[in-house]
Protein backbone atom coordinates (compact mmCIF):
# COMPACT_ATOMS: atom_id res chain seq x y z
CA UNK A 1 0.00 0.00 0.00
CA UNK A 2 0.86 3.44 -0.69
CA UNK A 3 0.58 7.10 0.82
CA UNK A 4 -0.20 8.83 -2.37
CA UNK A 5 -0.34 12.61 -1.86
CA UNK A 6 -3.25 13.37 -4.71
CA UNK A 7 -4.30 17.09 -6.02
CA UNK A 8 -7.17 16.97 -8.13
CA UNK A 9 -10.51 17.87 -8.52
CA UNK A 10 -12.54 16.45 -5.43
CA UNK A 11 -16.40 17.34 -7.53
CA UNK A 12 -18.06 13.79 -7.21
CA UNK A 13 -18.42 13.62 -11.30
CA UNK A 14 -14.83 14.71 -11.70
CA UNK A 15 -12.36 12.24 -13.92
CA UNK A 16 -10.16 13.45 -11.24
CA UNK A 17 -12.42 12.36 -8.32
CA UNK A 18 -12.84 8.91 -10.55
CA UNK A 19 -9.16 8.53 -10.36
CA UNK A 20 -8.93 9.06 -7.11
CA UNK A 21 -11.18 6.67 -6.05
CA UNK A 22 -9.85 4.28 -8.18
CA UNK A 23 -6.24 4.19 -6.64
CA UNK A 24 -8.30 3.90 -3.13
CA UNK A 25 -10.04 0.83 -4.58
CA UNK A 26 -6.54 -0.65 -5.54
CA UNK A 27 -5.43 -0.52 -2.52
CA UNK A 28 -3.46 2.76 -1.97
CA UNK A 29 -4.19 5.30 1.27
CA UNK A 30 -4.95 8.48 -0.84
CA UNK A 31 -4.71 12.25 1.20
CA UNK A 32 -6.94 14.00 -1.32
CA UNK A 33 -6.81 18.20 -1.57
CA UNK A 34 -8.79 19.70 -4.23
CA UNK A 35 -6.41 23.33 -4.50
CA UNK A 36 -9.05 25.39 -6.25
CA UNK A 37 -11.95 24.76 -3.36
CA UNK A 38 -8.81 26.43 -1.05
CA UNK A 39 -9.00 29.10 -3.49
CA UNK A 40 -12.52 30.07 -3.74
CA UNK A 41 -12.00 33.89 -3.43
CA UNK A 42 -10.34 33.36 -6.45
CA UNK A 43 -13.22 32.40 -8.49
CA UNK A 44 -15.79 33.76 -7.51
CA UNK A 45 -17.16 35.51 -10.52
CA UNK A 46 -17.16 34.20 -14.13
CA UNK A 47 -14.35 37.04 -15.12
CA UNK A 48 -12.45 36.07 -11.81
CA UNK A 49 -12.37 32.51 -13.17
CA UNK A 50 -11.77 34.22 -17.17
CA UNK A 51 -8.88 36.33 -15.69
CA UNK A 52 -7.14 33.01 -13.69
CA UNK A 53 -7.68 30.71 -16.68
CA UNK A 54 -6.10 32.84 -19.36
CA UNK A 55 -2.90 34.41 -17.33
CA UNK A 56 -2.34 30.78 -16.38
CA UNK A 57 -3.45 31.03 -13.44
CA UNK A 58 -0.17 33.39 -12.48
CA UNK A 59 -1.61 35.44 -9.57
CA UNK A 60 -3.09 32.46 -7.62
CA UNK A 61 0.68 31.41 -7.16
CA UNK A 62 1.56 32.88 -3.49
CA UNK A 63 -1.91 31.06 -2.25
CA UNK A 64 -1.09 27.86 -4.04
CA UNK A 65 1.92 28.14 -2.32
CA UNK A 66 1.00 29.34 0.92
CA UNK A 67 -0.88 26.14 0.73
CA UNK A 68 1.74 23.72 -0.23
CA UNK A 69 3.70 25.01 3.06
CA UNK A 70 1.20 24.18 5.45
CA UNK A 71 1.04 20.93 4.09
CA UNK A 72 4.33 20.57 4.40
CA UNK A 73 4.42 21.73 8.40
CA UNK A 74 1.55 19.32 8.82
CA UNK A 75 4.00 16.30 8.96
CA UNK A 76 2.07 14.07 6.27
CA UNK A 77 4.80 12.11 4.78
CA UNK A 78 4.22 10.41 1.22
CA UNK A 79 5.28 7.56 -0.64
CA UNK A 80 3.94 10.00 -4.15
CA UNK A 81 2.29 12.40 -4.92
CA UNK A 82 0.31 12.67 -7.99
CA UNK A 83 -0.92 15.92 -9.25
CA UNK A 84 -3.98 15.70 -11.86
CA UNK A 85 -3.88 18.22 -14.50
CA UNK A 86 -1.53 20.75 -12.39
CA UNK A 87 -2.28 24.23 -14.11
CA UNK A 88 -2.66 25.34 -10.60
CA UNK A 89 1.56 24.77 -9.83
CA UNK A 90 4.20 26.71 -10.96
CA UNK A 91 7.64 26.25 -10.36
CA UNK A 92 7.81 27.30 -6.93
CA UNK A 93 5.45 25.09 -5.78
CA UNK A 94 6.88 22.23 -7.95
CA UNK A 95 9.90 23.00 -5.66
CA UNK A 96 7.68 22.52 -2.97
CA UNK A 97 6.54 19.28 -3.54
CA UNK A 98 10.05 18.08 -3.94
CA UNK A 99 10.63 18.72 -0.54
CA UNK A 100 8.60 15.52 0.48
CA UNK A 101 11.31 13.35 -1.41
CA UNK A 102 9.24 11.10 -3.21
CA UNK A 103 8.10 10.85 -6.70
CA UNK A 104 5.73 13.15 -8.18
CA UNK A 105 4.04 12.13 -10.82
CA UNK A 106 1.80 14.70 -13.59
CA UNK A 107 -1.14 13.30 -14.66
CA UNK A 108 -2.90 15.06 -17.80
CA UNK A 109 -6.21 14.55 -19.60
CA UNK A 110 -6.36 18.08 -20.92
CA UNK A 111 -3.69 18.58 -23.86
CA UNK A 112 -1.32 21.29 -22.16
CA UNK A 113 1.43 20.88 -25.04
CA UNK A 114 -1.81 22.08 -27.57
CA UNK A 115 -2.69 25.47 -28.77
CA UNK A 116 -6.70 25.76 -27.94
CA UNK A 117 -6.33 26.96 -24.09
CA UNK A 118 -4.17 29.59 -25.02
CA UNK A 119 -1.81 30.36 -21.91
CA UNK A 120 -3.85 28.26 -19.36
CA UNK A 121 -1.05 25.90 -19.02
CA UNK A 122 1.76 28.76 -18.76
CA UNK A 123 2.66 27.93 -15.52
CA UNK A 124 2.56 24.04 -15.62
CA UNK A 125 5.00 24.00 -19.22
CA UNK A 126 7.79 25.71 -16.65
CA UNK A 127 8.00 22.87 -14.30
CA UNK A 128 7.96 19.81 -16.88
CA UNK A 129 11.51 19.28 -15.89
CA UNK A 130 10.84 19.12 -12.33
CA UNK A 131 8.18 16.23 -12.67
CA UNK A 132 9.62 12.53 -12.52
CA UNK A 133 6.86 11.63 -14.24
CA UNK A 134 4.40 12.90 -16.89
CA UNK A 135 1.53 10.59 -18.03
CA UNK A 136 -0.60 11.99 -21.42
CA UNK A 137 -3.32 10.53 -23.11
CA UNK A 138 -2.23 11.90 -26.61
CA UNK A 139 0.74 10.53 -28.92
CA UNK A 140 1.23 14.36 -29.84
CA UNK A 141 1.52 15.96 -26.48
CA UNK A 142 3.57 13.06 -25.38
CA UNK A 143 6.34 13.51 -28.43
CA UNK A 144 5.86 17.24 -27.30
CA UNK A 145 7.06 16.35 -23.36
CA UNK A 146 10.03 13.94 -24.54
CA UNK A 147 11.58 17.11 -26.59
CA UNK A 148 11.24 19.16 -23.31
CA UNK A 149 13.30 16.78 -21.84
CA UNK A 150 10.91 15.33 -19.37
CA UNK A 151 12.44 12.62 -17.56
CA UNK A 152 9.85 9.72 -18.11
CA UNK A 153 7.14 10.25 -20.33
CA UNK A 154 4.00 7.56 -19.99
CA UNK A 155 1.16 7.54 -22.81
CA UNK A 156 -1.93 6.18 -21.73
CA UNK A 157 -5.46 5.48 -23.23
CA UNK A 158 -8.64 7.89 -21.74
CA UNK A 159 -10.76 5.09 -19.81
CA UNK A 160 -13.58 4.57 -18.04
CA UNK A 161 -14.87 4.08 -14.29
CA UNK A 162 -15.46 0.61 -13.37
CA UNK A 163 -18.23 2.00 -10.50
CA UNK A 164 -18.87 5.86 -11.83
CA UNK A 165 -20.11 4.32 -15.23
CA UNK A 166 -21.84 0.79 -14.55
CA UNK A 167 -25.01 0.68 -16.09
CA UNK A 168 -28.44 -0.05 -15.27
CA UNK A 169 -28.87 -3.88 -14.42
CA UNK A 170 -32.47 -3.53 -16.03
CA UNK A 171 -32.78 -0.87 -19.12
CA UNK A 172 -36.70 -0.67 -16.99
CA UNK A 173 -34.83 1.61 -14.68
CA UNK A 174 -34.09 3.98 -16.72
CA UNK A 175 -35.82 7.26 -16.34
CA UNK A 176 -38.44 8.50 -19.61
CA UNK A 177 -36.78 11.53 -19.03
CA UNK A 178 -33.20 10.23 -20.29
CA UNK A 179 -34.98 7.81 -23.20
CA UNK A 180 -33.90 9.36 -26.89
CA UNK A 181 -33.04 8.45 -30.49
CA UNK A 182 -29.66 9.78 -30.85
CA UNK A 183 -28.13 12.26 -28.15
CA UNK A 184 -25.48 13.95 -27.41
CA UNK A 185 -23.86 14.81 -24.17
CA UNK A 186 -20.89 17.39 -24.09
CA UNK A 187 -20.22 21.29 -23.83
CA UNK A 188 -20.60 23.85 -26.32
CA UNK A 189 -17.22 25.16 -27.63
CA UNK A 190 -16.31 27.81 -29.33
CA UNK A 191 -14.65 27.14 -32.90
CA UNK A 192 -15.31 23.56 -32.18
CA UNK A 193 -18.49 23.54 -34.68
CA UNK A 194 -20.98 20.87 -32.91
CA UNK A 195 -23.65 23.01 -32.91
CA UNK A 196 -23.44 22.93 -37.10
CA UNK A 197 -22.70 19.38 -36.84
CA UNK A 198 -25.83 18.37 -35.05
CA UNK A 199 -27.56 21.28 -37.07
CA UNK A 200 -26.94 18.76 -40.10
CA UNK A 201 -28.68 15.71 -37.97
CA UNK A 202 -31.81 17.70 -37.32
CA UNK A 203 -31.83 19.08 -41.15
CA UNK A 204 -31.46 15.39 -41.86
CA UNK A 205 -34.72 14.92 -39.71
CA UNK A 206 -32.85 12.95 -36.81
CA UNK A 207 -34.18 13.65 -33.46
CA UNK A 208 -31.16 14.58 -31.11
CA UNK A 209 -30.83 15.38 -27.77
CA UNK A 210 -28.90 17.15 -26.50
CA UNK A 211 -27.32 17.83 -22.64
CA UNK A 212 -24.44 20.32 -21.84
CA UNK A 213 -23.60 23.70 -20.60
CA UNK A 214 -23.31 26.85 -22.99
CA UNK A 215 -25.32 25.49 -25.56
CA UNK A 216 -27.32 29.12 -25.27
CA UNK A 217 -24.23 30.65 -27.13
CA UNK A 218 -24.66 29.05 -30.23
CA UNK A 219 -25.45 31.00 -33.25
CA UNK A 220 -27.68 28.21 -33.98
CA UNK A 221 -29.63 27.86 -30.81
CA UNK A 222 -33.39 28.84 -31.75
CA UNK A 223 -32.72 25.85 -34.10
CA UNK A 224 -31.25 23.75 -31.16
CA UNK A 225 -33.47 25.01 -28.82
CA UNK A 226 -36.11 22.21 -28.98
CA UNK A 227 -33.64 19.59 -28.54
CA UNK A 228 -32.23 20.76 -25.91
CA UNK A 229 -32.42 18.74 -22.71
CA UNK A 230 -30.44 20.43 -19.71
CA UNK A 231 -26.99 21.21 -18.57
CA UNK A 232 -24.17 18.77 -18.37
CA UNK A 233 -24.95 15.27 -16.78
CA UNK A 234 -23.02 13.26 -14.08
CA UNK A 235 -23.45 10.57 -11.84
CA UNK A 236 -26.96 8.18 -12.59
CA UNK A 237 -28.42 10.64 -14.53
CA UNK A 238 -25.24 10.88 -17.19
CA UNK A 239 -25.38 6.97 -17.17
CA UNK A 240 -29.17 6.89 -17.51
CA UNK A 241 -28.57 9.21 -20.57
CA UNK A 242 -26.32 7.10 -22.53
CA UNK A 243 -28.06 3.59 -21.96
CA UNK A 244 -31.02 5.47 -22.60
CA UNK A 245 -30.10 6.39 -26.43
CA UNK A 246 -30.68 4.51 -29.08
CA UNK A 247 -27.06 6.48 -30.31
CA UNK A 248 -24.75 8.21 -28.88
CA UNK A 249 -22.76 10.65 -30.50
CA UNK A 250 -18.88 11.31 -29.68
CA UNK A 251 -18.23 14.23 -30.91
CA UNK A 252 -13.88 15.44 -30.46
CA UNK A 253 -12.24 18.65 -29.52
CA UNK A 254 -10.15 19.21 -32.42
CA UNK A 255 -7.99 22.24 -30.05
CA UNK A 256 -7.47 19.41 -27.98
CA UNK A 257 -5.73 17.37 -30.75
CA UNK A 258 -8.25 14.22 -29.55
CA UNK A 259 -8.57 11.35 -31.60
CA UNK A 260 -10.66 9.89 -28.88
CA UNK A 261 -11.90 10.76 -25.72
CA UNK A 262 -13.55 9.42 -22.11
CA UNK A 263 -16.88 9.18 -24.17
CA UNK A 264 -14.75 6.69 -26.45
CA UNK A 265 -14.49 4.42 -23.47
CA UNK A 266 -17.72 5.38 -21.41
CA UNK A 267 -20.33 5.18 -23.92
CA UNK A 268 -19.65 1.57 -24.33
CA UNK A 269 -18.48 0.47 -20.94
CA UNK A 270 -22.16 2.42 -19.86
CA UNK A 271 -24.05 0.09 -22.29
CA UNK A 272 -24.53 2.92 -25.43
CA UNK A 273 -23.56 2.52 -28.92
CA UNK A 274 -20.60 4.63 -29.88
CA UNK A 275 -21.09 6.78 -33.08
CA UNK A 276 -17.97 8.70 -33.68
CA UNK A 277 -15.55 10.17 -35.68
CA UNK A 278 -13.57 7.75 -37.86
CA UNK A 279 -9.89 8.27 -36.39
CA UNK A 280 -6.74 6.14 -36.24
CA UNK A 281 -7.39 5.47 -32.73
CA UNK A 282 -11.76 4.55 -32.72
CA UNK A 283 -10.60 2.27 -35.31
CA UNK A 284 -7.95 0.47 -33.38
CA UNK A 285 -10.07 0.01 -30.08
CA UNK A 286 -13.01 -1.08 -31.92
CA UNK A 287 -14.33 -2.80 -35.46
CA UNK A 288 -16.60 -0.69 -36.95
CA UNK A 289 -20.34 -1.13 -38.36
CA UNK A 290 -19.83 -4.03 -34.95
CA UNK A 291 -18.59 -2.84 -32.06
CA UNK A 292 -19.27 0.85 -32.72
CA UNK A 293 -19.81 3.29 -35.49
CA UNK A 294 -17.44 5.66 -37.52
CA UNK A 295 -18.07 8.61 -39.67
CA UNK A 296 -16.04 10.75 -41.52
CA UNK A 297 -18.22 13.86 -41.53
CA UNK A 298 -22.25 14.66 -40.40
CA UNK A 299 -23.48 14.03 -43.66
CA UNK A 300 -21.97 9.87 -43.34
CA UNK A 301 -23.31 10.64 -39.53
CA UNK A 302 -26.72 11.45 -40.51
CA UNK A 303 -26.79 8.42 -43.19
CA UNK A 304 -25.62 6.24 -40.99
CA UNK A 305 -27.73 7.03 -37.83
CA UNK A 306 -30.96 6.78 -40.45
CA UNK A 307 -29.96 3.59 -40.92
CA UNK A 308 -29.42 2.18 -37.44
CA UNK A 309 -32.54 3.41 -36.26
CA UNK A 310 -34.64 1.60 -38.79
CA UNK A 311 -32.55 -1.78 -38.43
CA UNK A 312 -32.33 -4.52 -36.23
CA UNK A 313 -28.63 -3.88 -35.07
CA UNK A 314 -28.63 -1.84 -31.96
CA UNK A 315 -28.53 -3.80 -29.22
CA UNK A 316 -26.27 -6.56 -31.16
CA UNK A 317 -23.48 -3.33 -31.53
CA UNK A 318 -24.18 -2.04 -27.81
CA UNK A 319 -23.38 -5.84 -26.50
CA UNK A 320 -20.50 -5.86 -28.56
CA UNK A 321 -19.41 -2.80 -27.82
CA UNK A 322 -19.25 -3.37 -23.99
CA UNK A 323 -17.76 -6.86 -24.64
CA UNK A 324 -14.54 -5.25 -26.37
CA UNK A 325 -14.27 -2.07 -24.22
CA UNK A 326 -13.79 -4.63 -21.10
CA UNK A 327 -11.68 -6.58 -22.61
CA UNK A 328 -9.48 -3.97 -23.16
CA UNK A 329 -9.05 -3.13 -19.88
CA UNK A 330 -9.31 0.58 -19.91
CA UNK A 331 -10.92 1.42 -16.61
CA UNK A 332 -9.42 3.29 -14.09
CA UNK A 333 -8.37 0.64 -11.99
CA UNK A 334 -6.06 -0.99 -14.32
CA UNK A 335 -5.05 2.60 -15.92
CA UNK A 336 -4.00 3.99 -12.10
CA UNK A 337 -2.40 0.26 -11.49
CA UNK A 338 -0.14 0.77 -14.92
CA UNK A 339 0.87 4.27 -13.94
CA UNK A 340 2.23 3.40 -10.52
CA UNK A 341 3.95 0.13 -12.14
CA UNK A 342 5.96 1.79 -14.78
CA UNK A 343 5.91 5.27 -13.57
CA UNK A 344 7.97 4.44 -10.16
CA UNK A 345 10.00 2.08 -11.44
CA UNK A 346 13.60 3.09 -10.92
CA UNK A 347 12.32 5.80 -9.05
CA UNK A 348 12.21 4.32 -5.64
Amino acid sequence: MLNILYFGDNWNFSTAFHRAKALERIGHRVIHYHIEENLSKFFRSTLMKAINFRSGYRLVQPAVQRQLKEILRSGIKPDVIWVDNGEFFGKKCLQLLKQFNCPVILYSIDDPTGKRDGHRFDRLLGTVKLYDVIVVVRSQAAEDFKAMGVKKVIRVMMGYDEIAHAPYLHDDEIPAAFKSDVAFIGTWMRNENRDEFIKVLIEAGISVSIWGDRWIKSRYFELLKPYYRGPNLGGKDYIAAIQGAKICLGLLSKGNRDLHTTRSMEVPYAGGLLCAERTSEHIALYHDGTEAVFWNDAHECATICKALLAGDQLESIKKAGMKKVRGLKLGNEDICKLILEKGLSNTI
